[in-house]
């Protein structure tokens, strides 16, 4: 299959055993067939094979594809090995031509049309590398051909080499069904379309999800509905060789490994003081509540679809951070407990047991106060990525701000997609990670 609906089993796996041959047998005519195939098949031409980036080639661009085509046969097998040779383009921690625990992460998997004649390669090679191809084809009679084509990759210049700076969820976590895939850049990316496909979303329950770009450094990943509860997701960063802008390539691959937990989501209309926990559909806890006083826009607590973010057992609550300086009218200065962020603009649930309107007033400067017993709960029992679901105020919940990415439907989160396209996952990224010119 070509284009972009290609399959991700291809992409994943490879060719692997690429043809089978199907033996029939007949009731009639059976010696003359047999005579005539044979007679065919003796007379089978051997298998040709042709490989690019050809025998030979040097400094080759890391996201050239590779090509292999045969004639008077099928294509049985393609193996591509790389060796970094540059320092340069080694991750930090490697050695050139040393030992690479994460050999597996560069595997190369490719796509084989219907008729078994044409393989291009899924992914980038990596830069600086000497690169080894060995294809395989076998005619009508079953003789095989071999080819290899050697060849080097064009190193990734220190200072345009782009890596990843962070990431969010990390592998090992278990979130909730709201988590966004948060992807970090060290520098800024304009080929966009080409390291948005580079990135594959791989679940246990298919599901269709799309990125955007949060800024040129930022890629989000979310699905179309929230994640389906209890199940594993892996993301592949297949990012080596791929040129993030001109003449800037990336060096590595990154596998992330995480786990939907259960399905927690918090509901609260605000001029009822009550927060309600349902936990994969069943009522788990009513708790009391005090919200923002909404005597202005920074108190009112914001109204929208929340992300539980990072957590802090004490965190110092300090007005100036969010624009609002000491001695300011309205300014604060408060360490609090239990602290869990909803928003990048200060928001948080957190204990306040000295805030005696807890369940009968609003009176906070716009996050979410509890009693400790309560407080303590939520901080235990909550996750990451779990929803709190706000509603009741005239303050809407900016879709930027923090991971208020629910905040967007999904047709406007579509077309904030660089490919226009959505992945499915358990389909693979939509397009080529491949120069447009190559």
């Amino acid at each position: 299959m070509t284009g972009k609906t290609q399959s991700a089993v291809k992409r994943r796996f490879g060719i692997g055993l690429v043809a089978l041959a199907l033996v029939a047998t007949a009731c009639t005519s059976g010696d003359a067939e047999t005579q005539s195939n044979s007679d065919s098949a003796a007379d089978a031409e051997p298998a040709e094979l042709s490989i690019t980036p050809e025998e030979g080639g040097e400094e080759i661009a890391p996201n050239t594809p590779v090509r292999v085509s045969a004639e008077f046969g099928t294509i049985s097998d393609v193996r591509i090995d790389q060796t970094v040779v540059s320092e340069a383009a080694v991750p930090d921690g490697g050695e050139a031509d040393g030992e690479d625990d994460e050999a597996e992460l560069y595997d190369m998997t490719g796509t084989l049309n219907e008729e078994g004649t044409e393989w291009v390669s899924d992914w980038n090679l990596r830069p600086g590398s000497e690169i080894v191809v060995t294809a395989t084809a076998e005619n009508e009679a079953g003789e095989e051909t071999e080819v290899t084509s050697e060849f080097s990759t064009l190193d990734a210049v220190a200072g345009q080499r782009l890596e990843l700076a962070s990431n969010f969820p990390s592998s090992g976590d278990t979130v909730g069904v709201g988590m966004p895939v948060v992807i970090n850049f060290d520098m800024p990316v304009s080929n966009k379309t080409q390291v948005e496909n580079s990135m594959n979303v791989v679940a246990e329950q298919e599901m269709s999800g799309a990125w955007n770009w949060v800024t040129d450094q930022m890629a989000v990943f979310r699905p179309e509905a929230y994640w389906e509860p209890h199940q594993n997701v892996t993301v592949d960063l297949n990012l080596a060789g791929v040129e993030a802008s001109d003449g800037v390539y990336g060096v590595r691959n990154y596998q992330i490994d995480f786990e939907v937990g259960r399905e927690l989501i918090a509901t609260m209309h605000v001029p009822d003081h009550e927060m309600e926990i349902e936990i994969d559909g069943e009522h788990e806890r009513t708790i009391d509540v005090s919200n923002g006083a909404a005597n202005r826009r920074f108190d009112t607590t914001t109204t929208g679809v929340h992300v539980l973010m990072e957590r802090y057992d004490t965190i110092t609550m300090d007005s100036s951070t969010v624009g609002i300086p000491e001695d300011a009218p309205g300014s604060y200065r408060v360490d609090v407990n239990y602290a869990v962020r909803t928003s990048n603009s200060g928001e948080f649930v957190h204990e306040m047991s000295s805030n005696g309107a807890i369940g009968s007033a609003n009176t906070s400067n716009g996050c979410t106060n509890l009693g400790m017993d309560d407080a303590v709960w939520f901080f235990e029992n909550t996750l990451m990525g779990d929803i709190l679901d706000t509603t009741g105020t005239d303050r809407e919940f900016e879709w930027d701000n923090g991971w208020g990415y629910w905040q967007k439907s999904w047709d406007e989160w579509l077309d904030g997609s660089e490919t226009d396209e959505a992945q499915m996952t358990t389909d693979g990224t939509p397009g080529s990670v491949h120069g447009e010119d190559l």
